[in-house]
């Protein structure tokens, strides 16, 4: 199967991407059948020099039933060679960051309410509760008392023993 997709270069904490058609079996960075293009992330979004497409090739290569990555995907689709794939299914990072926290403002009245709710019913419900352990605490002091009675002699013979 064929697979447009990025196969890594550059040094270290400076990567250059090559766009290339490869056979899905071939390593990352492996063999490849031809170079589509480069992918530079380290550019600004808007510099010419940051994507580099041959796009008769892509075109090509996409007739011939090459698929690509969903990265590859996407650079095609800002590049309007192919329609903007769908975005996945991460509706946290979709927001952008002023706009989280705007939510989280307006989620914070709602939670104060249902905390304040909680804590109206919270006495109702603890009052049976409170009036049940005084019972159990009685009914299963003198069950305690026994165990303890009878540890010592069960460690008594064990020392004896030892020795």
């Amino acid at each position: 199967m064929l697979k447009m997709r990025l196969s890594m270069g550059g040094t270290k904490k400076r990567p250059v991407y090559k766009i290339v058609v490869a056979d899905s079996r071939f390593p990352r960075d492996g063999r490849f059948i031809e170079k589509l293009g480069f992918f530079n992330p380290l550019l600004p979004k808007d510099k010419k020099e940051r994507v580099g497409l041959d796009i008769e090739r892509i075109k090509y290569w996409l007739g011939q039933g090459a698929k690509p990555t969903t990265r590859v995907a996407r650079i095609l689709g800002e590049n309007e060679i192919i329609p903007m794939p769908a975005k996945g299914n991460n509706p946290q990072k979709a927001i952008p960051k002023k706009d989280r926290k705007k939510e989280g403002e307006a989620e914070a009245p709602k939670a104060e309410a249902s905390k304040a709710e909680a804590k109206a019913e919270a006495p109702k419900a603890e009052a049976p509760k409170a009036e049940a352990p005084k019972a159990e605490a009685k009914a299963e002091a003198p069950k305690e008392e026994a165990p303890k009675a009878e540890a010592p002699k069960a460690e008594a013979p064990k020392e004896g023993e030892k020795k």
